[in-house]
């Protein structure tokens, strides 16, 4: 069972941005860069890569893509009625719900390695593949129409979205590279991860929670307490075997996404508001991770 150090790593480069872009001269003009890197290149190269390469085949991997559309299109109705509570800013409302419902596919992928090895990457690979169009474009959805973007536009150029269809495209016609442009891709995928978590750090202000803290803890609650449990209701209903079951489980109790940050920021939402509940939720995340998947585990039958 994952330790709950295991994050550990991605909370401390978060806090290696957070200082770098406060004491060194590497200031938020620095970061910002980063941030459309990251954003327009990098995410984007390792979705693709991992998808890309990942065979999307196994058992039970249909049932477990299904329990995985399923818990995130209810995460998308939870976080959308959090809307609905009186007095509720629409600005934070638009930046934080992608919180709910978006996930970090790094650890992800990482994190199912352990629990079920390559066909375990695989089975993750494949809830990424059909997850991530669905949280993309509910997150550009309320961003889009409270920054008065055009929707269609948004989605039709959006890189996660673009990456992931390609990512599936290239897979499904077993388009191979030749190993120099493999290796380039897997490298610049590799550096998604430490840039983005630092990049989060660098815009972070912990202080903007105070801002709406019951939206905040309302938005965190639904990530880490009510996901895990509908994701445990659909892998019993589906009837999973105990490691598609954890991948499920894993899948939901997830940290929310660093790149919630990035599209907040970069189509004109409160990016620190969003910062401060991706770097709250990677917390809570370190242990509620091996918690659900005792969990789930417990109650497998």
């Amino acid at each position: 069972m994952p330790s709950p150090l295991a994050l550990l790593p991605d909370f401390l480069l978060i806090a290696l941005g957070f200082v770098l872009c406060r004491r060194t001269s590497l200031d938020r003009r620095v970061w910002e860069g980063v941030e459309r890197l990251v954003y327009w290149l990098l995410f984007p190269v390792l979705l693709f890569t991992s998808i890309a390469r990942s065979p999307l085949q196994g058992t039970q991997t249909f049932a477990v893509a299904a329990a995985g559309m399923a818990t995130v299109a209810i995460g998308i109705a939870l976080a959308s009625a959090v809307r609905l509570a009186p007095g509720v800013d629409a600005r934070l409302h638009a930046s934080g719900a992608q919180t709910v419902f978006r996930f970090n596919s790094y650890i992800a992928l990482a994190m199912s390695e352990r629990l079920g090895g390559a066909a375990g990457v695989a089975t993750m690979a494949l809830v990424i593949a059909v997850t991530v169009p669905l949280c993309n474009v509910a997150a550009v959805w309320p961003l889009a129409r409270h920054g008065g973007h055009s929707y269609l536009r948004e989605l039709a150029r959006n890189p996660l979205i673009l990456s992931t269809v390609g990512g599936l495209l290239a897979n499904l016609a077993g388009v191979r590279f030749p190993d120099a442009i493999g290796t380039a891709l897997q490298r610049l995928g590799v550096a998604a991860l430490p840039l983005g978590l630092m990049a989060v750090g660098a815009g972070l202000q912990l202080g903007r929670l105070a801002a709406a803290p019951r939206l905040a803890a309302a938005f965190l609650a639904l990530r880490h307490v009510a996901m895990p449990m509908v994701a445990l209701a659909f892998a019993a209903a589906l009837g999973l075997g105990a490691t598609p079951r954890a991948i499920v489980v894993l899948f939901a109790a997830l940290p929310t996404s660093a790149a919630s940050y990035v599209l907040a920021a970069r189509m004109g939402g409160d990016g620190p508001f969003v910062a401060g509940l991706v770097t709250v939720s990677t917390v809570l995340a370190m242990v509620g991770i091996p918690l659900w998947l005792a969990i789930a585990a417990a109650t497998g039958g």
